[in-house]
């Protein structure tokens, strides 16, 4: 998958993530030369309408949703068969991962944690829109803290209504008891999902574990968890207090909504007393019905990601304090939770001693004094050095106005505030506006992709993300084309400050040189020249030369070319001229020697004639020659009968 490119702008560079029904791969966005990340749905799937269906889906809520502890949409399609969204890419880690590491962590950040979620949801819920699946998982922890709620890809909104069936989606550790039955869901199972992860973030370990997803389901359904103070005393009762409502079975006990869960979490980081719902829900949305998806009619093995699994059979009906543990509006722990009642009684006496004074008070002016007028200027509380979502509920709740400005300031924690306007402890009328100074780090952004682009393009792209570039250098490259960007610094993808000047180093093209001229030298002298010249040397072969002598170069290639550095040359050598030929022996008769044939002829009287034939032979090793002695003789005669054939033979030859 690494190099691939998605909508011919989305180039994949690495995997950092895998879901239950998609991969999810960083990658560089060649467009606005940004990293975002890129889900993909698994092959798989790709084929399956329901599971395309979701995805779509997913891309079309999260796109809607605009918070900033949402991560982003930015852009999706469909690609080789397959389809993709494409994401903010954020940095951090999951809270799982967090957890996994840590084991519990600091309650307060827990609180923290939570309170973002809740605004995240807030947004969600308020267009209808149900997140399904909310677990660690699906929790990012940016490095500044702050979180981001990430995969929709089973939400849904409360008017989509599907045909039910026996099976839900979701994970089982974090699904609420009506998701595990397969009931219509509301804003409530969201609620429920969130008590959960912060029941393990400030536990370090889950409220219900099983072998498989069914027994797990059934124990959402049937089971009611361990206080949390059982497994870490140090927790908080007020926190304790809102993670249990949070997992009430029944969804009428739980709070009423995201933002009333965000209140009460607010409320404990600020000291404040925690008020809890009396058990009854108000919000007209946790009517809203939302249908279940179809499903597979078997759970798949393994329990840690979102999956579709069976329903699980019976329900829970509106279970009685004894079931739940004691309900108060303003108390909330389990049946076997006992707290000390030495508050209570201290409490008491605080309120007699109050009642004393006042009616002294009373007797002593004669009665009450006018209340004083609505307009009546009021204190401003201090909030420096309160985070901004502390000090914004502080200031709300007393009845002011909130404006936020930034400064960057490094020396302490982004989000906290560094000043307010006016300050804390003076008067201002009721409504007015607090202005708050809120520390903030650098602002960055991420440096663009400028590989491969020409100075003018790398400029352009610079300046549209608010930086600068300059040519730093440049080198020879056998990959990249002459006048286009080999590599940069800052690399691509980290993060910069607006107006930093990115370096970076161009190609020159490739590297050629000129072949040296070697014809003539001596075999050693030219292997010596082309290896001091950076070149292989090869000798290819010997051969005759009427030009150059024996042992010198007669033919190199290539010859008076370019090439790269490196690159072998191959020689020539000479072996001097070529010798004359020896002239071959001649044969012996019968194997291939040279014969004479001397044919004789005599005339002899009476009319009669007769001839003699002479085969002769060189000597050994004697030349073919007109002299007598240089040959053998070996005589045959014949008769005159036979003479007239010989005369024939002689005139035929």
């Amino acid at each position: 998958m690494t190099g691939k490119v998605f909508g011919g702008r989305y180039e994949i560079k690495d995997r950092i993530g895998i879901g239950g029904m998609a991969e999810v791969y960083r990658a560089q966005d060649s467009t606005l030369g940004r990293v975002v990340a890129v889900k993909v749905m698994l092959p798989q799937f790709a084929a399956d309408p329901s599971f395309t269906q979701r995805f779509r889906q997913e891309a079309a809520a999260a796109a809607n949703l605009q918070s900033p502890y949402i991560v982003n949409v930015y852009d999706w399609g469909q690609d080789d068969e397959t389809y993709y969204i494409v994401m903010e890419f954020v940095r951090g880690s999951d809270l799982k991962t967090a957890i996994q590491q840590r084991g519990a962590i600091n309650q307060r950040k827990a609180a923290e944690i939570g309170s973002q979620v809740c605004q995240a949801l807030t947004v969600a819920h308020n267009q209808d829109i149900i997140h399904r699946d909310i677990k660690p998982q699906n929790i990012m922890v940016q490095p500044d803290g702050n979180v981001k709620v990430m995969d929709f890809g089973i939400a849904r909104a409360k008017n989509s209504v599907n045909d039910k069936t026996s099976a839900v989606l979701g994970t089982a550790h974090y699904i609420s008891p009506e998701q595990a039955q397969g009931k219509d869901l509301t804003a409530a199972s969201d609620i429920y999902s969130l008590g959960i992860v912060l029941y393990e973030a400030t536990t370090g370990k889950l409220p219900f574990d099983g072998p498989d997803a069914v027994s797990v389901a059934m124990q959402q359904v049937k089971d009611e968890p361990a206080a949390p103070s059982s497994i870490n005393p140090n927790i908080d009762p007020d926190l304790e207090d809102i993670i249990m409502v949070a997992l009430s079975k029944d969804p009428a006990r739980r709070f009423a909504t995201a933002n009333d869960m965000r209140i009460a979490l607010m409320d404990y980081l600020a000291g404040r007393p925690v008020t809890l719902p009396a058990g009854a829900m108000s919000s007209s949305f946790t009517e809203a019905q939302t249908r279940m998806m179809g499903a597979v009619p078997a759970p798949v093995p393994g329990i840690t990601s979102t999956q579709v699994m069976p329903t699980v059979a019976g329900g829970t009906a509106a279970m009685s304090p004894s079931s739940t543990g004691n309900f108060q509006a303003t108390n909330f722990h389990d049946a076997n939770t006992k707290k000390s009642k030495k508050p209570v009684i201290i409490a008491l006496c605080a309120i007699l001693a109050i009642a004393l004074v006042a009616g002294i008070a009373f007797a002593v002016t004669g009665g009450f004094k006018p209340a004083a007028p609505a307009d009546e200027p009021i204190e401003v509380p201090s909030v420096v050095g309160n985070t901004e979502q502390e000090a914004t509920f502080t200031l709300e709740q007393a009845g002011f106005q909130v404006q936020i400005t930034t400064k960057e300031d490094e020396s302490v924690d982004e989000g906290t505030v560094l000043q307010q306007d006016p300050a804390g402890g003076t008067k201002q009328q009721k409504g007015a506006t607090i202005t708050l100074t809120i520390a903030v780090g650098p602002d960055t952004v991420d440096a663009p992709n400028f590989k491969n682009m020409t100075m003018d393009k790398a400029r352009q792209a610079a300046e549209d993300a608010g930086l600068k570039v300059v040519e730093a250098e440049s080198k020879y490259s056998e990959d990249v084309a002459e006048g286009k960007i080999i590599s940069q610094s800052p690399a691509a993808g980290d993060p910069v400050k607006p107006g930093t000047t990115i370096e970076v180093v161009t190609s020159r093209g490739s590297e050629l040189t000129t072949v040296p001229n070697v014809i003539g030298m001596t075999e050693e002298g030219a292997i010596d020249k082309l290896q001091s010249e950076g070149f292989g040397a090869d000798v290819k072969a010997r051969e005759y030369s009427d030009k150059q002598g024996e042992g010198r170069v007669m033919k190199q290639d290539p010859l008076n070319d370019k090439v790269k550095p490196g690159a072998t040359v191959q020689i020539t050598i000479s072996k001097g001229p070529e010798p004359e030929p020896e002239p071959e022996p001649e044969k012996e008769s019968g194997s291939g020697d040279a014969l004479v044939l001397i044919l004789l002829l005599a005339a002899l009287g009476g009319g009669g004639a007769f001839a003699y034939i002479k085969f002769i032979k060189p000597k050994q090793g004697a030349k073919v020659s007109a002299d007598p002695d240089d040959y053998e003789f070996e005589d045959e005669e014949y008769e005159n009968e036979d003479a007239p054939e010989h005369e024939e033979q002689e005139d035929q030859n």
